[in-house]
């Protein structure tokens, strides 16, 4: 990735742009000779200090680059003499960013400079830097010196107390300390020219030790210099100064150290690379993402770093001081997956960080008065809460902004506990779960129970005055996300405290009274599972963001067009508070991160209803950069290839065009890690669902093909995905005959008998309801009703026997109460034999999938039976007026699957459904004997063995 020419006004957000780090420290792209108004900085995990009465913050570091460079009397700078070439180019397979220019000083000397420089994925503690200059049109004297400059600060605030600092015949030293955090901090560097045995002049000043070596540098010959530096911190060591220097003095030479640099790299690429074919600007710009967060995460891979799971990244990664180096949400949401699936040993030691900073949550959860772990919005060393009660005002006049989210952005639990669960899920790392990941997902828990509010006129728990995701509406009640979220934390404590005291016993006891799980408390949390209010309307199919969110002031977002700054900066905070317009996704999050669950949120078609509600009242352009990869996702998800690769490719450059005017505050790191799920779930559109991970493509018109890799529970998994072949020409649409080659996109299933026999429970009900009015019936009886809609298995039964409406509407309901009771003991064991294997072979062969269920419960048995990822579009008894064998519900469902019905095949074991299926003009396959469903195409006795190939000879 390459820069061509030097523009004065970009210098900060081009530093931030080509930062260099190995997941220990990072550097910041600063020039190695300085610039006027730069902003260099090098930022080691973990090493935070305090600026009294204000906040913590990453402490930036002595400054290894310095690199003084005198031609023939002239300092080389680009703000004096002329640049007459240049180019900065980051190469990314291996982690060297290197500068190339040729530049004529104010006297008149021309020379040729190359830079290169690395922080070492191989040895941690290592950078290092190499400079060669070629003299054009002259023959002089070149002076390069270096430095160790301990005088680094934060933007005006000098974190460092100096030690001590030396020279030795290596080279030279430093020793500092932080101010208040008492960290201390060892450098060492060596400077030695490139095959040449010039003496080298070591001093130590004042202000910082220097090592100097001066060139007679004829035309047209090349002189250069190879630096090495090493840093270490008391995280690491007792004595880091000590272990700096001897560390320095083992250190082989600057080629065998970039030759391990380059390797390590490789080992990663291995792994965590994404190939794409086709589109050069997203390949580069996603390869890109990927190496900036690989840099910003602490990793095993080699080297002397501490414990790096008491750290974690940064909203801004290690490439600037924006957010003061604090991590949030960002993390566990957004930046987790691409390590859980590629690199898990790093996606551990992040989750562990939540682990170690238990103690931090458990006191600001005491503090506002909870029981449990309330996680810090913005978390440091400790855990504690470091986002400010007010806004730091400069202005002496103006009004100090009260800064809520630190107080009510209480959803950042429930996603450290979502985080930790899906890692175990990927991983199967169940000691990590014993050990660690358990106490997380409880202790969370057990903080919801506590801020959950019981509201006795509604019979319900809520929770009140909280800030959703969308972070632009301030102290709403019962903010979807929020809610959802906090019942997934819930329901999957109780699963997890379950699997604990089966699997390991001894564990479960001594966390039980560590957290006082006592039997009452485990009852309060079932009863707050099931009294805890979710909101969404079974009617519209929409979730109102928090209560009374759709009566809020409706604006359109088109209509402030074109601005430079978001709606909150256009409207103000109280007018963007009344509004019905969001920083980011909030039900649209809510709705991806739940995508794979076995409830009404992994729906399709409240998908795509909420997602037109909610996108077109989202600011996507400055509200938050965590908003265009997640709808990027969703619009995949949805079929929107033009919506999808828009929102995607406008994460993917956020940085690279600084489209929001702030990458010179650092990487958007939460933006980088939707980047990856992005191509990932949305256009490869992975599930993590199975045995394995599954692909369900929707890649953009332009990508030829998109390869990468996955490991699940220990195993690598290889996708190579390319585009579909284009479908042969047709004619005008023909139901389908046996003459006829089929063309299948798309599976359309019924239920019961088909995935799950429900049938007993059925007959149990109507039963039941036969008894109480004394109708007739029996198994035979019931035998008729199969297919058959509710009411019309009702008039069946009642036969010639009169009743009003509202009795009939009476029985019907309460048949409908007697089958749920019944039907709530259906697990995923009760699947028939071979449907779900079916159903994953449709999946894989990129087949769309639907239910076509006269059932108006087709969605409850579906989340019991846990299939809702394998499903696309669901159409029951609710969706149409008519019933089988009416063709309607199967033309909603083709419809709803983008389909026409020549490429439809309905699978069926009613005969109504069938005679349904040949109306809609699709192909069937039949479930049961020949004498029931023997007018389908295909006659099977069940799904039992059946592959799609064997329904291919079949037609």
């Amino acid at each position: 990735m390459s820069e061509h020419h030097f523009d004065p006004a970009k210098i900060r957000s081009r530093e931030t742009v080509f930062t260099i780090g190995n997941g220990y420290m990072g550097t910041r792209g600063s020039f190695e000779e300085g610039y006027l108004n730069a902003m260099p900085a090098t930022l080691v995990h973990g090493v935070y200090d305090d600026i009294p009465g204000a906040y913590t913050e990453l402490a930036n570091c002595p400054d290894w680059l310095e690199l003084a460079i005198v031609i023939n009397g002239d300092r080389f700078r680009l703000d004096h003499g002329t640049i007459l070439h240049y180019e900065r180019t980051l190469d990314l397979r291996n982690g060297i960013l290197s500068r190339a220019l040729r530049w004529r000083s104010p006297t008149g000397n021309t020379v040729d400079l190359r830079f290169e420089r690395f922080a070492s994925l191989a040895d941690h503690p290592v950078f290092g830097l190499n400079c060669q200059i070629t003299p054009v049109d002259f023959t002089g004297a070149i002076e390069i010196q270096t430095s160790l400059h301990g005088f680094a600060n934060n933007q005006g605030f000098d974190h460092w107390q100096q030690l001590d600092r030396g020279t030795n015949d290596q080279g030279i030293w430093l020793h500092v300390r932080t101010r208040s955090s008492h960290v201390e901090l060892g450098m060492a560097a060596r400077m030695t020219p490139i095959n040449n045995n010039l003496p080298i002049r070591i001093t130590s000043s004042l202000d910082c030790p220097t090592i100097a070596i001066t060139f007679l540098a004829a035309k047209g010959r090349t002189v250069g210099v190879e630096k090495v530096v090493t840093l270490i911190t008391s995280q690491d060591v007792d004595h880091p100064a000590q272990a700096a220097v001897a560390k320095l003095t083992n250190l082989p030479a600057y080629p065998v150290l970039l030759r391990a640099h380059q390797n390590a790299w490789n080992e990663f690429w291995q792994q965590s690379d994404i190939e794409i074919e086709g589109d050069t600007n997203a390949q580069v710009a996603v390869r890109y993402n990927i190496f900036q967060l690989f840099i910003g995460a602490c990793s095993h891979i080699a080297g002397e770093c501490a414990d790096s799971s008491r750290v974690s990244v940064p909203a801004r990664t290690l490439s600037g001081f924006g957010y003061r180096g604090h991590v949030f949400w960002d993390t566990d949401i957004f930046i987790l997956p691409l390590f859980t699936l590629t690199q898990p040993e790093i996606a551990k030691s992040l989750l562990t960080y939540r682990y170690h900073t238990l103690s931090g949550a458990r006191r600001k959860a005491a503090h506002s008065g909870y029981h449990g772990a309330m996680f810090a919005w913005e978390s440091a060393a400790t855990g504690d809460e470091m986002t400010p009660r007010w806004s730091i005002q400069t202005d002496p006049y103006s009004k100090a902004i009260r800064i809520w989210c630190r107080d009510r952005e209480i959803h950042i639990s429930a996603d450290i506990a979502y985080a930790a669960w899906h890692y175990w899920q990927t991983t199967g790392d169940d000691i990590w779960l014993r050990d660690y990941g358990a106490e997380v997902i409880l202790d969370t828990a057990i903080f919801w129970m506590s801020r959950l509010e019981w509201k006795p006129e509604r019979e319900r728990f809520e929770l009140d005055g909280v800030i959703g995701a969308d972070e632009y509406h301030e102290q709403v009640n019962n903010n979807a996300y929020t809610n959802w979220m906090a019942k997934w934390n819930l329901e999957t404590a109780v699963s997890v405290y379950g699997w604990l005291q089966q699997q390991f016993p001894d564990h479960a006891a001594v966390l039980a009274q560590k957290l006082q799980l006592n039997a009452d408390r485990l009852r309060q949390l079932q009863a707050a599972i099931a009294q805890l209010y979710t909101p969404y309307d079974t009617k519209t199919g929409l979730i109102e963001q928090f209560d009374q969110f759709f009566d809020l002031r409706d604006i359109h977002l088109n209509d402030y067009e074109p601005r430079n700054r978001s709606m909150q900066d256009v409207l103000g905070m109280d007018m963007t508070n009344q509004s019905q317009v969001l920083k980011q996704p909030d039900v649209l999050m809510l709705l991806y991160l739940m995508r794979d669950t076995n409830t009404c949120l992994s729906y399709p078609d409240v998908l795509e209803k909420n997602w037109n509600y909610y996108t077109p009242r989202t600011d996507t352009t400055y509200g938050s950069s965590l908003c265009p990869a997640i709808l990027s996702i969703l619009a995949a998800k949805l079929g929107k290839e033009e919506e999808a690769y828009h929102y995607f490719m406008q994460a993917a450059t956020v940085d690279l065009e600084d489209s929001r005017g702030n990458t010179a505050d650092g990487i958007h790191a939460a933006s980088a890690g939707g980047v990856w799920q992005a191509v990932v779930f949305g256009f490869a559109g992975i599930h993590m669902k199975g045995n394995s991970p599954m692909a369900i493509p929707h890649l953009p018109p332009t990508w030829k093909r998109l390869r990468f890799k996955l490991q699940w529970r220990g195993t690598w998994h290889s996708f190579d995905l390319s585009q579909p072949a284009p479908p042969p020409a047709q004619g005008p649409a023909q139901g389908p005959t046996q003459s006829q080659a089929p063309d299948i996109k798309g599976f359309i299933f019924d239920v019961d008998g088909v995935l799950t026999n429900t049938s007993e429970s059925h007959y149990r009900a109507w039963q039941r309801l036969a008894d109480e009015e004394k109708l007739p019936f029996d198994r035979k009886a019931n035998e008729a009703l199969r297919g058959v809609s509710r009411r019309g298995s009702l008039l069946q039964i009642i036969g010639d026997r009169h009743y009003s409406e509202s009795a009939l509407q009476d029985m019907m309901e309460r048949k409908n109460r007697y089958y749920l009771e019944d039907i709530q003991t259906i697990t995923p064991q009760d699947m028939l034999p071979g449907a779900i294997e079916f159903l994953q072979e449709l999946r894989q062969a990129k087949m769309k999938i639907a239910i076509g269920s006269a059932s108006k419960n087709a969605r409850t048995v579906i989340d019991r039976l846990g299939i809702g990822a394998f499903i696309d579009a669901i159409a029951d008894g609710d969706s149409v007026q008519r019933p089988k064998p009416a063709p309607d519900i199967f033309q909603c469902a083709a419809a709803q699957l983008n389909l026409a019905p020549a490429n439809c095949v309905v699978v069926e074991d009613a005969a109504v459904g069938i005679e349904a299926a040949i109306a809609a003009g699709m192909w069937s396959v039949g479930i049961g004997p020949q004498e029931r469903v023997g007018a389908a195409n295909i006659v099977l006795p069940d799904l039992d063995g059946v592959r799609l190939s064997d329904l291919g000879m079949q037609w």
